[in-house]
C-alpha cells in the first residue's frame, strides 16, 4: 500500500505542470530570478512532501491496527518513500514538461504507472514468472521499492536492502537529470 500510494501521487504530481501552464502561473514562475534547475527541484521536493505525508497516514494507520515499527524500519521506510517519491516525481513532471493536455498526461501516465505498479511484486510473487516477464520486473524501480519496504518492515526480501537502495538510488538520479534537462527545454506557453 505505501509503494502503491508513493507511485501514484508522485507521478500524478506532474499534472500540476499542466495545471500551471494553463493557468500561465508557469509563465510568473519561468521569469523568476530562479533557475529553471531550482523550479524542477522545488516542484519535486512538493511532489515528494506530498507523498510522505500519505505514507505517514498509512503507518499510522499500520500502527493502530498493530503493527509494530522500531526506529530503524522508520527510518528505512522514510528514506525508501523518499528516494522513490523524487524519482516518480522527477518522472511525473518531466512528462507534464512535454504533454500540453490534462488528458493526454493521464492516458500517457495510466501506460506507464500501471505496468510500474501491477510488476513491483506488490500484488504476487516474482519468482515464478516467466523469464522475459522477470526480466522487466527486474528494470522496474517499483520492484525494489517493495522489497526494501518488505526488508524494513518484515524482514523479508529478495535482495539485500543495500542493493535496493542503491537502485533506487540511480533510477531517481538517472529520472532527475531528465527532468532537469526536459525542464530546461520546456515552453512555458
Amino acid at each position: 500500500i505505501i509503494c502503491m500510494s508513493v507511485i501514484f501521487t508522485s507521478v500524478f504530481f506532474g499534472s500540476y505542470i499542466i495545471w500551471d501552464r494553463k493557468f500561465d502561473f508557469l509563465k510568473s514562475v519561468m521569469v523568476a530570478p530562479s533557475s529553471r534547475t531550482t523550479v524542477f527541484i522545488g516542484k519535486t521536493l512538493g511532489g515528494m512532501t506530498t507523498s510522505l505525508f500519505q505514507v505517514a497516514i498509512i503507518l499510522i494507520i499500520g500502527m493502530a491496527l498493530g503493527i509494530n515499527y522500531n526506529a530503524l524500519s522508520l527510518l528505512q521506510i522514510i528514506s525508501i518513500v523518499l528516494i522513490l517519491s523524487f524519482g516518480l516525481t522527477s518522472l511525473g513532471l518531466t512528462f507534464g514538461s512535454y504533454i500540453e493536455s490534462l488528458e493526454g498526461f493521464q492516458l500517457i501516465v495510466s501506460f506507464v504507472v500501471f505496468p510500474l505498479f501491477f510488476l513491483s511484486g506488490a500484488l504476487f510473487p516474482i519468482d515464478n514468472l516467466p523469464a522475459w516477464l522477470k526480466f522487466i520486473t527486474l528494470v522496474d524501480p517499483a520492484t525494489y521499492s517493495v522489497d526494501a519496504l518488505r526488508n524494513s518492515i518484515l524482514n523479508l526480501g529478495t535482495y539485500s536492502f543495500q542493493l535496493d537502495i542503491e537502485i533506487l538510488l540511480l533510477f531517481t538520479l538517472i529520472m532527475t537529470l531528465i527532468g532537469i534537462f526536459s525542464f530546461k527545454r520546456m515552453k512555458a506557453v
